[in-house]
């Protein structure tokens, strides 16, 4: 039977295959348990004690960040329009530098817990509440969702588990641990579920390269189009403008600002080590074009016949990732790439589990009743997470209603929420003259820009606009649009900001770059926080070099794939 024959069917887990997935949840129970045991304070369980080195940073941060729908949405856009969809991963490696090298120091060195109480010590209380309440309600109705979505979908196809069952057993078993041990057991479970998730990955990918015919015989085996990465500016999708000019606002909102990321580089034993935790995680983000990316190829090259395609395009690319999979893998290396997905699941969960309760607790709790004790504030973060667990659990039955188009969602709402946060921090460390009242003018313009795009695509939906002016908006990608809100908003904080008093300087010190020398005053803040460490020389020739070197790579393989 020709490859393109094949069928999508179940497969039956054998006896190795379970006892793979069963070693596996021992491994991730046995390393929360034992964190739970060691917990002891609000920086013990957010922050691990602020001890972690750059290894178990990195990936944390990668697994942090890849999830199923990673490996469902990239593998998808593979098949459907090729390797582009990877300039979100190879910007992401460059981005994660900016994070290391221009923001790490001033998270550090002024000793925040949560990226809104940075806000709340640049600006003001409001603008700390918006962060706060927008990345909660990001992390519920778009990461915990999709997670859970991607999930449900990859092991029903694969084997033919129930969606809603398999996504809540998932969602109780990461809550668990999570609730348990705090970010120390989730960073290191994200350790060995990176290890695991690379594993099954890169098996996978070897194995269908080697179908194939190899990477030569790939390349004649798709259109000629998939193998270049950069688009025209028309292109729907991924215009180069797009991707050069808008897809790094979304990548300093995600990656430089977002608490699931940041919180795993506070947790640093210093400020060394924090900034080679983002290079190796740099490093490991050039991987997922390869396996993850490039198996959508690879399935659409063998089984070109079960795709459908209209119009030119693909419609069901989400299909590929199962499809090889399912007629790839011999028992065995099925349990192991189960493994790797549910470890892709479950270290993505537990990090927004953790995330989200660190703000709840920090940014809400803590301001309610300042006088909380150490144990007070653990308890309630340890309750705020079985909150967040019991919303996930709500969401399963609606997790059906998500688009299919799963990777492109993902992008387009965050394209809705980066613009006026990235402007926030950019401008908030580069320029002092920047006050809270253009800071909050910014978000409040953004809020109302992404809302108002967010509610005409839904509405367009069932009921087209006539309106030029609506379908001017509705035409633009959503990469071009997050480019004009960064304008827009970056034009009304800077003029609400000269129209208004200028911030006192003395309140500057340690957070922004003209003030960077003044030593903060540790007495202002609230609860005990220890210093953090500077970086070291030898460290910091190290740093340097690895980054020359991400750079050098990140180029050469965008310059080959152009």
């Amino acid at each position: 039977m020709p490859p393109s024959a094949v069928t999508l069917q179940h497969k039956t887990l054998e006896n190795i295959d379970i006892g793979i997935i069963v070693v596996y949840f021992i491994l991730i129970f046995g390393i929360g348990y034992y964190f739970a045991r060691r917990e002891r304070s609000s920086e013990d369980y957010f922050l691990a004690g602020r001890n972690v080195g750059w290894f178990a940073i990195g990936a944390s941060l990668f697994v942090s960040n890849i999830s199923t729908e990673h490996f469902i949405g990239l593998a998808g856009s593979g098949a459907s329009t090729g390797l582009a969809v990877g300039h979100f991963e190879w910007l992401a490696c460059l981005i994660v530098l900016i994070l290391g090298w221009v923001f790490v120091p001033f998270y550090l060195r002024s000793n925040v817990f949560t990226m809104p109480e940075f806000l709340e010590r640049r600006f003001s209380r409001s603008c700390s509440v918006y962060l706060a309440g927008i990345s909660i309600l990001a992390y519920i109705f778009t990461k915990i969702s999709v997670h859970l979505y991607a999930a449900a979908v990859v092991l029903e196809k694969v084997v033919g588990w129930n969606p809603m069952t398999a996504a809540l057993i998932l969602i109780v078993v990461t809550g668990i641990y999570t609730i348990a041990g705090g970010l120390a057991a989730v960073i290191y479970t994200d350790l060995v579920q990176t290890i695991i998730l690379i594993i099954g990955a890169v098996i996978l990918t070897v194995i269908g390269l080697d179908k194939v015919g190899g990477f030569e015989a790939l390349r004649h085996a798709v259109p000629a189009n998939y193998m270049h990465m950069i688009k025209p500016m028309s292109d729907p999708d991924f215009p180069w403008t797009g991707i050069f000019f808008g897809a790094p606002i979304l990548g300093i909102w995600y990656w430089c600002t977002d608490q699931v990321i940041v919180q795993r580089v506070l947790s640093a034993k210093d400020e060394g080590h924090a900034k080679a935790g983002t290079i190796f995680a740099g490093f490991l983000k050039i991987l997922p074009v390869f396996i993850l990316v490039l198996p959508g190829l690879i399935a659409f090259a063998l089984y070109r016949d079960q795709f459908i395609v209209k119009n030119g395009a693909v419609t069901n690319g989400d299909i590929a990732y199962p499809m090889l999979i399912i007629n790839l893998l011999p028992a065995g290396l099925v349990g192991v790439m189960i493994a790797a997905l549910m470890a892709a699941l479950m270290g993505a969960m537990s990090s927004v589990f953790n995330s989200a309760s660190t703000l709840v607790t920090l940014d809400f709790y803590k301001k309610i009743k300042p006088d909380a004790t150490e144990r007070q504030l653990v308890t309630f973060g340890r309750y705020a997470t079985g909150i967040l667990v019991i919303l996930g659990i709500l969401w399963v039955p609606f997790i059906k209603y998500i688009s299919s188009q799963l990777y492109i969602y993902l992008q387009s709402v965050q394209a809705y929420i980066s613009p006026p946060i990235a402007v926030c921090f950019i401008f908030g460390i580069l320029w002092p003259r920047m006050n809270a009242k253009g800071a909050i003018s910014s978000l409040m313009t953004g809020f109302v820009m992404g809302t108002v795009r967010f509610v005409c695509e839904v509405l367009d939906k069932n009921h087209p606009f006539d309106s030029s002016a609506i379908r001017w908006l509705l035409a633009m990608n959503f990469l071009h649009y997050a480019i004009f809100m960064f304008v827009v908003c970056a034009t009304v904080m800077v003029a609400v900001s000269l129209a208004t008093p200028a911030p006192e300087r003395s309140k500057l010190a340690g957070l922004t770059f003209a003030t960077a020398s003044a030593r903060l005053d540790m007495t202002a803040v609230p609860g005990h926080r220890v210093e953090i460490a500077p970086e070291s020389s030898l460290q910091h020739n190290i740093n340097v070099a690895a980054s020359v070197l991400l750079v050098i790579t990140v180029v050469g393989l965008w310059i080959y794939f152009r």
